[in-house]
């Protein structure tokens, strides 16, 4: 006997409940034994369905192991510097929401829930956490004004940007993560991760967080120094890597401008008395103008294969499929 089910039965019947998201906290680590365990302990309380993974950078006091049993999930990574730790994080960990915070216990991880949330009702693909701080030993007033120029730097070369692109808390998307690519090996990371966003057009966002202070014995492992020029270098790479046309066209007007001033004398002379003195310098100037056509045409060619690259770029990230909590 066959049974038929009417469309109002169906109706009636209730919804599957909506998966609950994956969530990783990822903690890139180095020589951080006296504040790892306090890290995993904080979001594992504000977040217990998420895993936790620290991502230990060949660390000489014993964080993996304090890590492990404090409850992380511990890899290791053997190409020394913050990005190559990143780039590992980002291939070998799958999720919906990723949380990315620096393991020196200076950001407050009950915002945690919060970022997620908005991060994945909104649709966002990345948020950054901006340090917001009362104590002078936390956010050194070296420290700020390095940020703060840097982050002048960026929005003079890509525009719209945030007001602290070094911040080490951000809560990022799958489509996001699987669309970066990672070049950067050091601090310098976190510029390439702004600019990505940027560059693609993402919907992003700032929050204020609390950062507080290092404990006492804890040392940060960012030079203001090297690790400023270093970011610094890394925006005009970057300036030149996707703004070619804009990079390539000053260099073109700085030698043009060159070879003009450099020619006024020598037309000036030439009107007068119909000689060329300064052989020399004339085909210096020749040279220096033609250097300037050869810089414009090479931006002009390069901006066409950057459009292509990011043309790309974008549909790898669009790929990958928008979490849907309503699913």
């Amino acid at each position: 006997m066959k049974t038929h089910l009417s469309l109002s039965a169906l109706d009636s019947q209730p919804a599957a409940p909506a998966a609950a998201p994956k969530v990783a906290i990822i903690v890139p680590c180095y020589n951080e034994a006296l504040t790892i365990a306090d890290i995993v302990r904080d979001f594992n309380a504000v977040l217990p369905d998420a895993t936790v993974y620290v991502f230990d950078n060949n660390s000489k006091d014993g964080t993996a192991d304090i890590a492990r049993k404090a409850g992380a999930v511990v890899r290791h990574v053997g190409a020394q510097g913050k990005g190559s730790v990143v780039r590992r994080m980002f291939a070998d960990i799958e999720a919906d929401a990723y949380v990315m915070v620096d393991g020196d216990n200076t950001y407050d991880a009950s915002v945690a829930p919060q970022l997620i949330e908005r991060l994945l009702n909104e649709g966002m693909d990345m948020l950054v956490g901006s340090r917001v701080t009362d104590e002078q030993a936390a956010y050194r007033f070296g420290h700020r004004m390095g940020n703060s120029l840097l982050t002048n730097c960026l929005s003079l070369v890509f525009g719209r940007t945030f007001t602290d692109i070094l911040s080490g808390y951000r809560v990022f998307s799958r489509r996001y993560v699987k669309s970066f690519a990672a070049h950067s090996s050091g601090f310098e990371i976190e510029t390439e991760l702004t600019v990505h966003a940027l560059e693609l057009r993402m919907p992003v966002a700032e929050v204020e967080t609390v950062y507080k202070s290092r404990p006492e014995g804890s040392v940060s492992k960012l030079n203001t120094y090297r690790d400023g020029f270093r970011i610094l270098m890394t925006i005009l790479r970057l300036f030149k890597s996707e703004k070619p046309l804009v990079f390539f066209s000053l260099l073109s007007s700085l030698f043009g401008l060159a070879s003009v001033l450099l020619a006024i004398p020598l037309v000036v002379t030439f009107l007068e008395t119909g000689l060329v003195p300064r052989l020399p310098t004339a085909v210096l100037c020749a040279a220096l103008m033609l250097f300037g056509v050869v810089l414009l045409a090479c931006g002009i060619i390069l901006d066409a294969v950057t459009k292509g690259r990011i043309e790309q770029k974008r549909f790898v990230y669009l790929s990958v499929p928008l979490y849907d909590p309503a699913a």
